[in-house]
């Protein structure tokens, strides 16, 4: 893959890949910024920011950024997670410039348009999201609920992205402020262009709109020590929910490492597809789950590795829960066996090339590359690392990751009538 790595007297870091198969660009703006670089009273600016920045900016009006792009036959969004906030559009080839004058727009005079109505606006559409994504539907809490149980409150992964619903009501403009400047800057940023398009010309493109902006000050470190649980913390939940369901959290090692690798496949052995282990045991053999899952996430500070199992009709969640310990156990004192381990090997490789064929994901991932290791070219070796992978990492991942004063455990009862 064709990839150049530029540094913008700004800080702004650069990635272009070339790429003429489809007369289509994609431009993809990533902010080291998320729900981790928040504060305990003000969670959820993160995810608040990513409405804020399509309310406007000094020359781009309320919603403007989707109708410039969407008239042109492009499409845009932006999403935010714990380590990042993403703005991204595809627009054809020659509307690259639009693009760009878009988000440098944004990034350089965002806070000119910034105004109390338009705060007030955002606020009221993040605590709907919140109601219709978390707090009224069934099991909607549970990541929140693991989260407060599995890190201390002060620690960056204690809150949800999305925030609570009174930090996200208190939000003062002069706060929303002083985040932006903070991490909203270019030294801050990696942009990404992939497609067809000149690198020269993109690149005077960037030093047009972009170099303009100064650079901020350098963003503060955190403290991402986890303090360990030393033992288990549990809870029983009576909600609006037809069926129990089991919830498990794990900590596990930070995105990126060996043993975050390692850890991937071993949810994959445990939770993909049908011919996973829980999906084999609990659902076809034993008949006592509707539905099992297991995964981990892309935190780069901490790794999260979750896995849930919900029950059939008539299904004691404690019955549950010690099926699935008892494959959790096996992978952990067995490991995978040489089909398995083949098996999701090769089911990496295959998502890892569905993401590259298409401009948007490609573009997002040489950002997450380019800002979580420092050089977007590492992803020419990623599956590589999959491949490198034995059955004794996988068995020694389970065993380190699956301990039990190490865990959260959640178990959703359907709520008694009283």
């Amino acid at each position: 893959m064709l990839i150049e790595r530029h540094t913008r007297p700004n800080g702004l870091r650069v990635v272009l890949n070339e790429d003429h198969a489809a007369p289509l660009v994609a431009v993809n703006l990533w902010y080291h910024v998320g729900s981790k670089n928040e504060r305990p009273g003000l969670t959820g600016f993160a995810h608040l920011f990513e409405h804020m920045l399509f309310s406007g900016s000094a020359h781009v009006g309320n919603n403007e950024h989707f109708r410039h792009v969407q008239a042109v036959g492009g499409t845009l969004n932006g999403t935010t997670f714990f380590d990042r906030t993403n703005y991204y559009e595809t627009v054809p080839s020659n509307c690259l410039e639009l693009a760009l004058w878009l988000e440098s727009d944004r990034m350089g005079f965002l806070l000119p348009a910034l105004t109390q109505e338009k705060l007030d606006v955002q606020i009221n559409v993040v605590q709907e999201e919140r109601r219709m994504r978390v707090d009224n539907v069934p099991y909607g809490d549970f990541f929140e609920r693991l989260l407060e149980r599995a890190y201390a409150p002060s620690y960056p992964y204690h809150w949800e992205v999305i925030g609570s619903m009174a930090d996200i009501a208190a939000a003062k403009l002069d706060d929303v402020r002083d985040f932006f400047r903070t991490w909203y800057v270019p030294n801050n940023a990696v942009l990404t262009i992939a497609g067809d398009f000149d690198p020269t010309e993109a690149l005077a493109l960037v030093a047009k709109y972009f170099d303009p902006i100064p650079s901020g000050v350098t963003p503060p470190p955190f403290d991402l020590v986890r303090e360990p649980l030393s033992g288990e913390r549990r809870e029983v939940i009576e909600a609006d929910v037809q069926l129990p369901r089991v919830y498990r959290f794990y900590h596990a090692a930070p995105y990126g490492s060996d043993e975050w690798i390692a850890a991937d496949l071993a949810t994959s052995i445990l939770g993909l597809g049908k011919a996973s282990r829980l999906e084999r045991a609990l659902v076809y053999e034993q008949q006592i789950a509707q539905d099992v899952a297991s995964f981990i996430l892309p935190t780069e500070a901490s790794g999260m590795l979750m896995m849930w199992a919900t029950a059939k009709e008539g299904v004691d969640p404690a019955e549950l829960e010690r099926a699935l310990d008892t494959e959790l156990y096996k992978l952990a004192s067995d490991g995978p066996t040489d089909h398995e381990l083949t098996r999701v090997r090769n089911q990496a490789e295959t998502d890892l090339a569905h993401q590259i064929e298409s401009h948007e994901h490609r573009a997002d991932l040489l950002s997450a590359f380019e800002t979580f290791f420092g050089d977007a070219r590492l992803v020419d070796g990623w599956i590589d690392r999959y491949h490198a992978v034995e059955r004794d990492d996988v068995r020694d991942v389970a065993e380190s990751c699956f301990h039990p004063d190490e865990r959260v455990t959640l178990h959703y009862v359907p709520r008694i009538a009283r």
